[in-house]
This record gives C-alpha cells, sequence and structure tokens, in this order.
C-alpha cells in the first residue's frame, strides 16, 4: 500500500496526485526545471508499506530495479545490509516495537531505494512509521537539500533512537528480574531470564549488522551519502552506544541467571539440611522404640512399674537435646 509520495524540490514539499507513474513523470519535469537530484536539487519520495508484489511491480517497472532486490522487498525477512544495483543503493534497515504486555520485542523492517533523484522506502511490521520522519525533514529546509541522502539519514537515526527506547525498556525489565531474585521467598524467574535473553539476543540481531553498514557510509565509501557523512556520524555514534548497553545487558542477564541459579542451590541445601537435622532427631525415638519392639524378655525395667513412662521420658529428653543442638548450630 502506498503511504505517501511527494517531490521535494528545493526543499519544498510538492504533493503527487495520480498512481506511481504519474509521480515519476512529475518528479522528472520539475528536476528539468529545475535540476536533478541530489543537494538542493529535486527528487521524489515514495513510501510503502507491506506491499503486494501486483503494488510494488509498478515501482519496480517505473524504476528498472534489480529482481532481487525487488523480491526481497516485497518477501522481507531480510538481514540488515547495504548493497548496490547498478546505480541504484538498496539499504535494509531492522526496526524494534517493544511489547509492554509481553515484555516482548517484535521485529520489522524498513527497506529503502535510492537513486539519483527517487527515494523508496518500504516498512514491514508496525516498528517506526515514517510519518514523523517525514514532518522532520519537511520543517528542516537545509537538511532537505541535501537530497536523497537526507532521507536514509532520518530514517536511520529514527531507527536508532528508538533501539535506544527499546533499551531503556530492557534495562527496567532486568532491573525487576533482579529484585525478584534477590526477594526473600521469590519465584522462580529461571524461565524469564532466559526469555529476556533471547529478546537481547535478537536485538543484537537487529541492531549488530547495522555497525559496517554506517561505517562505510561515514568514510565515504558511499558517494550518495558523502554530503550527509557528518550527519551518518552522529547516527552512527547513538547505535555503538547502544551496542554497548546491549553487550552490558546480556552480561548482566549472565550475571542474575548466575546468581539465581547459586540461590536455588542454597536453599536447597537449607532444606537438605533441615530433612537431616530432623531426621536425626526422629533417629533417637525410633532406635529405642525398634529395640524395645522385640519380643524377649530379660530387661529389668519391664518388672518395673515406671519403666515404660522412665523410658518414655528419657526418649523425649533425648530428643529435646538434640533439637536444641541442631538449632543452635544453625541446622534447624
Amino acid at each position: 500500500m502506498i503511504v505517501d509520495k511527494a517531490i521535494y524540490s528545493r526543499g519544498e514539499r510538492r504533493t503527487i496526485e495520480g498512481d506511481v507513474s504519474d509521480a515519476f513523470d512529475a518528479a522528472r519535469a520539475e528536476a528539468a526545471r529545475n535540476g536533478a537530484g541530489g543537494p538542493g536539487g529535486c527528487f521524489v519520495w515514495i513510501g510503502l508499506h507491506e506491499p503486494t508484489e501486483e503494488e510494488f511491480a509498478n515501482v519496480r517497472d517505473e524504476l528498472g530495479l534489480h529482481p532481487l532486490a525487488a523480491e526481497d522487498a516485497v518477501s522481507a525477512h531480510q538481514r540488515p545490509k547495504l548493497e548496490r544495483y547498478g546505480d541504484t543503493l538498496f539499504l535494509v534497515l531492522k526496526t524494534l516495537v517493544y511489547k509492554d504486555a509481553t515484555s516482548d520485542i517484535e521485529v520489522g523492517e524498513i527497506m529503502l531505494f535510492l537513486g539519483p533523484d527517487f527515494v523508496v522506502t518500504v516498512r514491514h511490521g508496525e516498528g517506526n512509521p515514517l510519518a514523523p520522519v517525514r514532518a522532520r525533514l519537511e520543517s528542516d529546509t537545509e537538511l532537505l537539500d541535501l537530497g536523497p541522502a537526507a532521507v536514509v539519514y532520518a530514517v536511520c537515526d529514527e531507527v536508532v533512537d528508538h533501539y535506544g527506547v527499546v533499551t531503556h525498556e530492557v534495562e527496567v525489565d532486568i532491573i525487576e528480574l533482579e529484585r525478584a531474585v534477590f526477594r526473600p521467598g521469590g519465584p522462580d524467574v529461571t524461565e524469564d531470564v532466559y526469555s529476556l535473553k533471547r529478546e537481547v539476543l535478537e536485538f543484537r540481531t537487529a541492531q549488530d549488522p547495522l555497525i559496517p553498514v554506517l561505517q562505510e557510509i561515514v568514510r565515504g565509501r558511499v558517494p550518495e551519502c558523502r554530503g550527509a557523512r557528518e550527519y551518518f556520524r552522529d547516527v552512527l555514534d547513538h547505535l555503538l552506544r547502544v551496542d554497548g548497553q546491549v553487550d552490558a545487558h546480556n552480561e548482566l542477564l549472565n550475571s542474575v541467571l548466575t546468581a539465581h541459579l547459586a540461590l536455588l542451590g542454597k536453599q536447597q541445601n537449607e532444606d537438605m539440611r533441615k530433612i537431616s537435622a530432623w531426621a536425626a532427631v526422629i533417629a533417637v525415638p525410633t532406635m529405642v522404640a525398634g529395640f524395645y519392639g522385640m519380643n524377649f524378655d530379660y530387661m529389668p525395667e519391664l518388672r518395673w512399674l515406671y519403666g515404660y513412662p522412665a523410658m518414655m521420658l528419657a526418649m523425649v529428653t533425648v530428643c529435646v537435646i538434640v533439637y536444641l543442638r541442631l538449632r543452635k548450630s544453625g541446622w534447624l
């Protein structure tokens, strides 16, 4: 589905009526009057959300996009990457959305096709709608004058900034897990720790491959984006900061899991000590009762009137002494 389409010339927007072909025809006519794309030039930006093959076919045919790149744009499920197909750059970004209800991270994708006088963005999933990005660019004429590279920068900046938001939410979850681990009588959170570790791994899978992509742009190895290198340097700095935080979260989760398992082992040891202590207390009357349960008639106290009461008192006394000694030593 086409979400928005417009021509940007000299930092100003002109909305296009009609289909995709009309958009590119209008952009070419505008470029002929005011100059081609690039800094200060004219370009068209078309945004699509989860297009079907038929919907994307018009864009593909109009721009002559490579079939492999067009197939990736429709099917999604690509890793973050930067590829060149002739005069067209193909950039894939992973978007992340944190779900408060389930503490899950939902992964989406944004794909950008960048040419001399056009930008096509294809978004999959709920993450990072690009309407705020358009509004930001349209309010910043100086940035928009950079041409299609400005769109690429603004989209990357929006995605990476949202990584920071998700990182904060993950940190809150880790703090809650720490509190649960060290709370007396707290629940078993082993499954929760492993679940959050999976989410962190998914986070790393989304953001790690983007680092070398931005490094290539910052080093000036992508001619189309050289005019915006300082902007991309700022995005890379934010991404590296997020990368460090994600690594720290992963290590912290390992520590939380280790502490949790150690506390579980400690609790099991305490339970075993208590069981052993009670077994020692019960062993005394059990031994005496078993001894007197044998069928023989040679013990003098059996004929004594106070024999049984005295023996019962002796058993209780020994049990109390054993109990007090065990309790004093911390076993009970």
